[in-house]
């Protein structure tokens, strides 16, 4: 039986499991099925997710990009739970056209505006989203970025737990994207690191999962433990850059391309580039999200 859920229950039981569920973005249609393989084979809930500056950059059809998860959950009826993820938009419109596609969350980012203005327009989103059954991810705090193919922004603001605390309780969101101290892109100079002490902190005044973005190129002890944190650490971790990179190692090319580029290339180079982002996916399950078995659970 198919379990295609929201965040709530996943995240939820992620928390309390001590382990954290993978959004992986495909960013390429074409890549959603070795993500969803990954996760059969390894017994692991999983998010597949895309966002708003991923379907201009890339081309991506959301119509397009929500069918093809939708068919190949058809195909291969897998019983772990999946869920269908819109990752960073800041436009109302995009996350109107998603929750219409099929989409079972979706993220608001206003965390480019101060305090009230975020709370604001989280809560508008949360209001329109919640009577389709659809759970929201807001953000408060900059998370970085090295290479702005997720967002505009390369400033960095940590999450203020107090804040983290009365803006749940203003907006009602699903989940919270906090700044700990990752970073969207490839790492080069700047390196990651992870303020455990601001985590634990967060958690302790909230109720709802948590989320690291930046999820690539972090040392797995790291992330591992901040699933692992006593008292709740980070329930959802954001991985596309590592998948994108997988692919592109495969078919030669250094830097990113359009729908249209990929699905151009044989068949042969496309199995081969699924393939290594199948093993990428099944060995950040295993060794990085602890999520390895926990479909069931």
């Amino acid at each position: 039986m198919q379990k295609i859920e929201n965040l709530s229950q996943v995240l939820r039981k992620a928390h309390q499991g001590r382990y954290a569920v993978g959004s992986f973005s495909p960013r390429y249609t074409k890549l959603i099925l070795p993500i969803i393989e990954a996760a059969i084979e390894t017994n692991s809930p999983v998010i597949v997710q895309i966002s708003e500056k991923e379907v201009y950059r890339h081309e991506v059809d959301l119509k397009d990009f929500a069918q093809e998860f939708f068919r190949v959950t058809q195909e291969l009826k897998p019983s772990i739970p999946m869920v269908l993820h819109l990752d960073h938009t800041k436009d109302f419109e995009i996350i109107k056209q998603a929750i219409a596609q099929g989409f079972t969350s979706v993220m608001i980012d206003a965390s480019e505006y101060d305090f009230d203005r975020n709370v604001e327009l989280s809560k508008q989103i949360v209001a329109y989203a919640h009577p389709y059954n659809v759970t929201v991810e807001a953000e408060l705090g900059k998370i970085g970025t090295t290479d702005f193919a997720e967002t505009d922004h390369d400033e960095e603001l940590y999450t203020v737990p107090e804040e983290a605390q009365k803006f749940l309780g203003l907006t009602k969101a699903d989940a919270l994207a906090v700044s700990v101290g990752t970073a969207h892109g490839i790492y080069t100079v700047r390196q990651p690191k992870i303020d455990y002490n601001r985590l634990q902190r967060i958690n302790e005044l909230t109720q709802v999962p948590l989320v690291l973005h930046g999820g690539s190129g972090v040392p797995s002890d790291m992330v591992v433990k901040a699933a692992q944190m006593e008292k709740g650490g980070v329930s959802k971790v954001n991985i596309a850059t590592d998948v994108e990179q997988a692919m592109l190692k495969v078919v030669g090319k250094n830097s990113f391309m359009t729908e249209k580029e990929l699905n151009s290339y044989p068949e042969e180079v496309l199995s081969k580039a699924r393939e290594a982002v199948k093993e990428l996916v099944k060995e950040k399950i295993k060794n990085y999200l602890l999520s390895e078995g926990k479909a069931n659970h």
